[in-house]
C-alpha cells in the first residue's frame, strides 16, 4: 500500500471551497490536525464559527475529495473552531471581543429586543462566547427578558462585573439605575452611558458582543459609531407591506454610520400581521433576507418570564428559526469580516 502523506491530502483540500466565503479551506487556513493510519486519514477542519450553517456541506465535501486519493479506506472529519476577528475592536477598544454585531429596528414594536436576546442565547447554545449589551438606555427590556431583573451589578478591580444567564454575559443600564431616571437622560449624558457600559465594564473574553440597540433613529446610533467599531448591523421588521419604510430607516442609518448590513428578519409572521413584507423590504433595499419567526404567543410569555424561546421550547418553530437565525448571522459575520471592503460600509 502506497504511503498517504499530509501534502497529498492538502492538494486535494485546495479544491474543497468554503461554500460562504469562496476560497478554498487550506488557503483560509480551515485545516487543522491531520492524521494517517492503516489508510484512514483523520482531518480536523477549524470553522469560522461554531455556529457554522453549512457544517454538512463542509463536511461531505472534505469526505469525497480525501477519499480520490488511492489507498484510503476511510476518513474520519473533526471541526474545530476559530471565530473570524474584527481587528479593529482590540485596537481601539482595548477589548478581548471578536465581534460586535448591532440589532436594530426602523421602529419600536417588533420584537428587536426578544430577537437579539434569543440570538445571543442561540450563538451561546451554538458553543460561541458571547455578550449581550442593553444599549436602549431610555428603555432597557434585557433584565427583564433574560430572568436578570432587579439584578444590581458589583464592581472589581474599579470595573462592573456583568451578570450570567443562559451562557452569555449581560450589561444594562436597567442593572445600575431605574428605568424612570434613565428615560430623562439626554444627549451627552447618553454617549458617556454608552461608553462606559463598553469600556468600564470587565467583559471576558467574547466571540460576539450582541448590541441591542433602541428603535428607530437617534443619538445612541451616533454615538455608537462614534464609539465602538461595529462589525455589522441586522434589522428586524415586521411581515406588513410598511416592513419596506420602516426597514429604510434603519438601513439607512447603518449605511451612514459605514456599518456593513448582515441582513434583515422578518418577525412576527403569521395569520395576524401576515408574510412576506420583511422579504420584500430585504429585496428591494438589496439586503440579504436571513428567514422568518413565526409569530407565537409563548416567545412573549418567555420574555416577560425571563425565559427565551430558544431554552424554554428549543424545539418549537420559533425557536428553529432563531437558531438557524443565529447560524446565518455568524456567517455573515464571517463573510464581512473575511471582505477587505466591509469595513468601508460596502455590503
Amino acid at each position: 500500500m502506497s504511503t498517504i502523506t499530509k501534502e497529498q491530502i492538502l492538494d486535494v483540500l485546495r479544491t474543497v471551497q468554503d461554500p460562504e466565503l469562496g476560497k478554498d479551506l487550506v488557503s483560509l487556513n480551515m485545516v487543522g490536525d491531520i492524521a494517517v493510519e492503516d489508510g484512514v486519514v483523520d482531518v480536523t477542519i477549524i470553522l469560522t464559527t461554531p455556529a457554522c450553517p453549512l457544517k454538512s456541506t463542509i463536511e461531505k465535501d472534505v469526505r469525497q475529495a480525501i477519499l480520490q486519493i488511492p489507498g484510503v479506506r476511510a476518513v474520519k472529519v473533526n471541526f474545530g473552531s476559530n471565530v473570524s476577528t474584527d481587528d479593529r475592536i482590540a485596537k481601539q477598544l482595548h477589548l478581548d471581543v471578536r465581534n460586535i454585531v448591532a440589532i436594530a429596528s426602523g421602529k419600536g414594536g417588533v420584537g428587536k429586543t426578544t430577537v437579539a436576546v434569543n440570538l445571543a442565547v442561540a450563538l451561546a447554545k451554538e458553543g460561541a462566547r458571547v455578550g449581550i449589551l442593553d444599549a436602549d438606555i431610555n428603555g432597557p427590556n434585557v433584565p427583564i427578558m433574560l430572568g436578570l431583573k432587579g439584578h444590581r451589578v458589583r464592581v472589581k478591580d474599579g470595573k462592573m462585573v456583568p451578570a450570567e444567564a443562559y451562557g452569555v454575559y449581560a450589561i444594562s443600564i436597567g442593572f445600575l439605575v431605574d428605568k424612570d431616571v434613565a428615560l430623562l437622560w439626554r444627549g451627552p449624558m447618553l454617549h458617556k452611558a454608552l461608553q462606559q457600559l463598553f469600556t468600564d465594564v470587565a467583559w471576558p473574553a467574547l466571540d460576539y458582543l450582541i448590541v441591542d440597540m433602541p428603535p428607530g433613529t437617534s443619538d445612541i446610533q451616533l454615538s455608537l459609531a462614534q464609539t465602538v467599531p461595529v462589525t455589522g448591523g441586522l434589522i428586524v421588521a415586521m411581515p406588513q407591506e410598511v416592513a419596506i419604510e420602516d426597514a429604510r430607516r434603519g438601513l439607512v442609518a447603518f449605511r451612514q454610520l459605514n456599518v456593513p448590513v448582515i441582513g434583515l428578519v422578518e418577525n412576527m409572521t403569521g395569520e395576524i400581521f401576515g408574510e412576506g413584507g420583511g422579504e420584500k423590504a430585504a429585496l428591494e433595499l438589496r439586503v440579504p433576507f436571513l428567514g422568518r419567526i413565526p409569530l407565537d404567543p409563548r416567545v412573549r410569555t418567555g420574555s416577560d418570564e425571563g425565559k427565551p424561546i430558544v431554552v424554554a421550547d428549543p424545539q418549537s418553530p420559533a425557536a428553529l428559526a432563531l437558531r438557524e437565525l443565529a447560524r446565518a448571522v455568524a456567517a455573515r459575520v464571517s463573510m464581512i469580516n473575511a471582505d477587505e471592503n466591509a469595513h468601508m460600509g460596502i455590503v
